[in-house]
């Protein structure tokens, strides 16, 4: 079993449904009925889950794969993140503006000085909106707002996102702020 070179998280499998192998899956794309249009999905061990049929249920898709065909083989699939190659997301049905969460991972965070902040390492969305992870040499990981204010230049040409870092919260950086690893000082009791 092979693995992917560039992999694009689709969906993580929750509970079994029903007794004939379905599982939940909470779906990563736009409409849940549609992680079956990108082919074959892989997990991070290497194996390869051919979907038989997909239906949706709430926010969530049913999904029959070959070869699970029962509760015990579905219940046995919970908690296993699946993916596709970044190469099947159809590029082509994007508008000029559009692009992919996972095409930003490994773009480099500049401000209008030049200064690097980091490299892009992952999207989150904790429910309060979007977020960037930043990971430099020597530093902490941080998390920036994925926002116009924040981010105020995307290229892909070049590599690099332009940020504001006083919107990202990462004014002063270098001293005490969010990512560096100087420890500020006890405050003295008056």
């Amino acid at each position: 079993m092979t693995k992917l070179q560039n992999p694009v998280l689709m969906g993580t499998i929750g509970a079994a449904q029903g007794l004939r192998g379905e599982v939940r899956i909470k779906s990563y794309t736009l409409d849940p009925s549609a992680l079956g249009d990108y082919g074959n999905l892989h997990s991070e061990d290497g194996r390869v889950f051919e979907i038989l049929e997909v239906r949706e249920a709430k926010n969530l898709a049913i999904v029959r794969f070959r070869g699970v065909n029962d509760r015990n083989a579905a219940e046995a699939l919970r908690g296993l993140d699946l993916f596709i190659e970044r190469d099947k997301l159809p590029d082509e049905e994007l508008d000029d503006d559009e692009f992919y969460y996972a095409d930003l991972e490994g773009l480099e965070a500049v401000d209008g000085a030049g200064r690097n902040h980091g490299t892009v390492t992952g999207i989150f969305d904790f429910g309060a909106g979007n977020l960037l992870e930043l990971k430099g040499p020597g530093k902490r990981p941080v998390l920036i707002p994925f926002s116009e204010a924040a981010v105020l230049e995307i290229d892909f040409e070049n590599g690099r996102l332009l940020i504001d870092p006083v919107a990202a919260g990462l004014d002063g950086e270098d001293e005490d702020g969010p990512g560096s690893r100087k420890r500020r000082p006890p405050r003295e009791e008056e």
